[in-house]
């Protein structure tokens, strides 16, 4: 049933090759604490007992709450599964509550850092400079997530328009608008690329052999050029997060953002109202005489 569970969340939910890898993990894990202590039971036979007995477990081994709740996910799904095939009447996990976790604030970069690291920032003109600071141009410019950079294809981007189309989450498409002033940079990074290197496909980033990027360069670029900057974690997310923050401290609405970021929900974008809602504080403190 794990296989079945495995291969429905792949083909049919489409969700990413990462997080089929983290099911398979948490629910192996889940048979092997069953194994060892409820003598080789199978995972559709747990029941509320069970599975409240594994969440324990891993709790006093001093698993994070933010896993712990991702493995409780993993097993509603799992469940919901089984029932939806007849192979389970009831869910073991309907009363099991997710733990509590400490809300942290994303990480951004502040405006005046990237502003100038983008603006004076000489990174030169050959291939992999250029490569190097659209990379940071797009995840900034755009907010799009490390997958979506990667897959990026040249015939997704339209100059005219200033617009580019990413595939993101469960294989949504978003078209995605992008500044002026990044046209001449494509056009410069093209021209450069399609000079010096030969790709293998329609990708719009590559390496210098042709092949497409892959995320531990991507993070060690980004990483790079953010060595300088005030934000703690430095990576191609934080760069997404930037993006959503600057937007909504100029006051873009905040549907648009979520529509921007490719968000499903609401409630994943609201995160970043907190960053906002700082700088209002700071800006009535100053200005109000009762403050």
């Amino acid at each position: 049933m794990v296989d079945s569970f495995l291969k429905y969340l792949k083909y049919e939910k489409r969700y990413s090759a990462k997080t089929v890898l983290a099911y398979k993990t948490d629910l192996h894990q889940f048979q092997d604490f069953l194994n060892i202590e409820f003598d080789s039971a199978h995972s559709e036979d747990a029941n509320h007992s069970l599975v409240r007995s594994w969440i324990v477990s891993l709790v006093e081994s001093d698993f994070d709450a933010v896993s712990v709740n991702r493995k409780i996910a993993c097993l509603r799904s799992y469940f919901k599964f089984l029932i939806k095939q007849e192979a389970i009447e009831k869910d073991p996990t309907a009363k099991i509550k997710i733990l509590k976790t400490k809300k942290k604030l994303p990480h951004f970069v502040h405006e005046a850092d990237m502003v100038s690291l983008l603006d004076q920032t000489d990174f030169g003109n050959d291939f992999e400079n250029l490569r190097d600071q659209l990379i940071l141009e797009l995840l900034y410019g755009t907010g799009m997530r490390l997958s979506e950079l990667i897959g990026l294809k040249d015939s997704s981007i339209n100059l005219k328009d200033h617009t580019l189309k990413v595939l993101g989450k469960r294989n949504k498409e978003r078209v995605i608008p992008f500044t002026t002033s990044l046209v001449q940079l494509i056009e410069g990074y093209r021209k450069v690329r399609n000079r010096e290197v030969e790709r293998k496909d329609d990708l719009f980033l590559v390496i210098k052999s042709g092949m497409p990027l892959y995320p531990m360069l991507v993070n060690r670029i980004v990483k790079k050029y953010l060595k300088s900057s005030n934000v703690e974690k430095k990576s191609p997310h934080v760069l997404r997060h930037t993006y959503a923050t600057h937007l909504l401290n100029k006051g873009a609405e905040i549907n648009a953002v979520k529509d921007l970021l490719g968000h499903s929900s609401l409630a994943a974008t609201q995160v970043y109202t907190h960053n906002s809602m700082e700088k209002l504080k700071k800006v009535f403190d100053q200005a109000h005489p009762k403050a």
